[in-house]
């Protein structure tokens, strides 16, 4: 019988399992009341004397042993149902996790950023909501020049003083106010025009604007460096400048880079021409340097701007520069696979 009772307890000791009705069957079979360990201490009294010792500490060890399995996987069942609660069904499938997609318009900007950083160009950033004179009066527009009509702006109705900037140039006059020249800085940023809203234009928008001020500065070190720019942005290096009018450079002019005319959205975009008007730029005006507390007659510089909408819509062949402020999720997820 010993030799049944040491089979009974190798058993025990290797038995496991994570359900419940195995657990209660094992109970029953061991511990209950019509279990092995019953029927053993019953036979205890007819074994005989000599064996009774050995008999009785294999019959306790057997017991010790069940008792032990038994709240050792009960624990256990426990905590994984603590944890399942917590944490919900451990067996089910995992769920993606989707990668986001940067905007088209902070691609843009990056990309910007890039090309003018490598030839010296700091990021200079200002206020969205700015007062006249920073916005118009030291840009060379003073009180009810006609300039200003250039510019549809909106005002801020409890001061007349304030207004949504129109371009980033505000933060070019900050800058040019708090460091002194050689400088070179480019100012990205969304401004506000009260324009109609249409597929080719928006009442708020994207701008980068370029600034170069130091002795000596020319024409041909503007020429040069939108050269350079429109090389590495578009791959195209053929450019021409028109000559244009904006109040705060003397001369200005209008840049346009070749496009060709490879495809029907070739002559679509370009109007035939293959020809595509990217920015504005000119020679700053002496009287903004004044303005700024720049001393005119020492210090020469250049000023670009351009819309980073535009050259959104032109690199991704987006059709409604609308598309760029809806958050269509369908519309940004194209976007994914685009550093």
């Amino acid at each position: 019988m010993i030799d049944q009772l040491k089979q009974d307890l190798d058993e025990v000791r290797a038995f496991q399992t994570d359900s419940e009705e195995a657990l209660e069957a094992f109970r029953i079979k061991y511990l209950g009341k019509k279990g092995l360990l019953a029927s053993y201490f019953a036979a205890l009294k007819e074994v005989p004397p000599a064996e009774k010792k050995a008999f009785g500490q294999t019959v306790n060890e057997l017991k010790n042993a069940a008792s032990e399995k038994l709240e050792t996987l009960k624990a256990a069942m426990q905590s994984g149902k603590a944890s399942a609660s917590r944490l919900g069904d451990l067996t089910r499938p995992g769920e993606p996790l989707e990668l986001g997609s940067r905007h088209p318009i902070s691609l843009v900007k990056d990309r910007i950023i890039d090309i003018f950083s490598r030839i010296g160009f700091t990021v200079s950033e200002g206020p969205e909501i700015e007062d006249d004179w920073h916005n118009f009066t030291a840009l060379n527009l003073p009180e009810y020049h006609p300039a200003r009509d250039m510019q549809d702006t909106f005002f801020i109705q409890t001061d007349p003083d304030i207004l949504l900037r129109t371009h980033t140039s505000s933060v070019q006059v900050r800058y040019m106010e708090d460091h002194k020249p050689p400088i070179r800085t480019i100012s990205p940023g969304r401004v506000y025009r009260n324009e109609a809203i249409s597929a080719r234009s928006h009442c708020f928008f994207h701008q980068v604007e370029g600034l170069y001020i130091d002795k000596g500065v020319s024409f041909a070190d503007l020429k040069q460096t939108l050269q350079y720019f429109t090389t590495a942005l578009f791959g195209k290096s053929r450019i021409r400048l028109r000559p244009s009018y904006f109040p705060f450079t003397e001369p200005s002019a209008e840049v346009d880079v070749y496009w060709g005319l490879e495809t029907e959205t070739d002559y679509r975009m370009t109007k035939g021409t293959g020809w595509l008007e990217i920015m504005g730029c000119g020679m700053v005006d002496p009287n903004v340097l004044d303005n700024c507390g720049i001393d005119s007659k020492e210090y020469s510089g250049f000023a670009f701007g351009m819309g980073i909408d535009r050259i959104a819509l032109l690199l991704y062949q987006i059709p409604d520069i609308r598309l760029l402020s809806e958050n269509d999720i369908r519309f940004l997820r194209q976007f994914k696979s685009v550093r």
